[in-house]
């Protein structure tokens, strides 16, 4: 993500963003400490709220957070005025890129493309190992942000060359209404959409999303109710619900599982979370474990041992799950795509790039056996 030094920012745009990949869209100088009031422009109303005697009530999300006047919700930008929800994460992301959809990450969406990247701050859950909790944590009234309104988004994507937008690096679900009409816009200009979230949403506003989405990349931080209320403020249920709707609505789906030791890194609970994921028609669905490194409010804990994650993919792939990578730990095979049937690599590689592809027309290139994915 862009992280601005102490100097001008006009000139570190000119300076610096051409060679990070990230694209300059007129920031809005001095944001952080401007009155409230500014934020409006980059406001819209909300399309999931209800009035209440106490507060406006959001229904986005599991939260349901009841939001008095002047108040804003967990997710630090959804804000009650005169009686209405308004989202002030409309059309002004604090992060802006062009990353590697291998970064998300993807294996099997688009491999060796690029994904123009945005996100907002706040988010509506509150992990204590959260490696963006610098905007994750905040509202957009104290990051530096981007004016870019969807169809300047849609814009700039195509001037990027980019088959597809990431809604990404915080959490998609908090900046709802942007993601919602910056999707349905790419989607009539033929752009991919992909959502990197936590799938922490309400059924009927994740299902109107999905008519617009591709690809989702969803984070399962446990198979335990009570791990997800104290690491993350959050809830096992809703998320399930997400992964089975994706999944029939014909979204394509990958799901990551950060392994924190002493939080997530039970194998009896990890074998359970595999079970169910076999058992419930996501046996296709790529699954990546990976490696948390101290950070947040969990610096005291060590790295995930390398260990823990080997066995942790062999008890996936005991369970029935095909496709299953490792990840935050270059060099290992399990980077690599394997083809189930005769076990040959069909896609390598190393970090972010691609190495080689024995993929033609989806299908395995020794014995034909058909790879699930989007493979472009």
């Amino acid at each position: 993500m862009i992280a601005f030094p102490e100097m001008n920012k006009r000139e570190f745009l000119k300076q610096g963003l051409a060679a990070t990949g990230a694209i300059a869209c007129s920031p809005l100088m001095g944001l952080a400490d401007s009155a409230s009031e500014k934020l409006w422009k980059w406001s819209k109303e909300g399309l999931y709220w209800s009035p209440t005697p106490r507060g406006a009530k959001c229904l986005i999300c599991p939260n349901e957070c009841i939001i008095k006047e002047g108040e804003s919700g967990l997710c630090h930008n959804r804000i009650n005025r005169d009686g209405k929800i308004y989202s002030i994460a409309y059309g002004n992301p604090c992060a802006v890129n062009i990353d590697p959809i291998e970064k998300k990450p993807f294996n099997h969406f688009l491999p060796g493309t690029k994904a123009f990247s945005i996100g907002t701050a706040g988010c509506n859950l509150a992990c204590l190992n959260c490696q963006n909790w610098t905007i994750s944590q905040v509202s957009p009234k104290e990051t530096r942000n981007y004016d870019l309104m969807p169809d300047k988004l849609i814009a700039d994507t195509i001037a990027s060359k980019c088959p597809s937008i990431a809604y990404t690096y915080s959490e998609p679900i908090s900046f709802y209404e942007y993601t919602f009409d910056s999707a349905k816009l790419a989607r009539q200009e033929g752009i991919k959409n992909v959502l990197v979230t936590a799938g922490y949403i309400n059924d009927e506003p994740l299902r109107n999303l999905l008519k617009y989405i591709d690809a989702a990349r969803v984070d399962l931080k446990s198979f335990s109710n009570d791990i997800y209320l104290k690491l993350s403020a959050g809830a096992l249920d809703p998320v399930l619900n997400t992964l089975k709707t994706m999944t029939g609505l014909g979204v394509w789906l990958e799901i990551i599982n950060l392994v924190v030791p002493g939080w997530t890194d039970d194998l009896g609970m990890i074998k359970r979370m595999c079970n169910w994921l076999a058992e419930n028609g996501l046996a296709n669905t790529p699954l990546h474990f990976s490696r948390f490194h101290p950070d947040y409010k969990l610096t005291q804990l060590s790295a995930t041992p390398i260990g823990v994650l080997t066995q942790a993919r062999d008890i996936a792939l005991s369970a029935g799950i095909k496709y299953v990578y490792i990840g935050n730990v270059p060099g290992l095979d399990s980077e690599n795509t394997f083809c189930p049937k005769c076990h040959e690599v069909v896609i390598e590689r190393k970090g972010f790039s691609i190495l080689q592809k024995n993929l033609e027309k989806g299908a395995c290139k020794k014995c034909g056996e058909k790879i699930p994915g989007v493979w472009g």
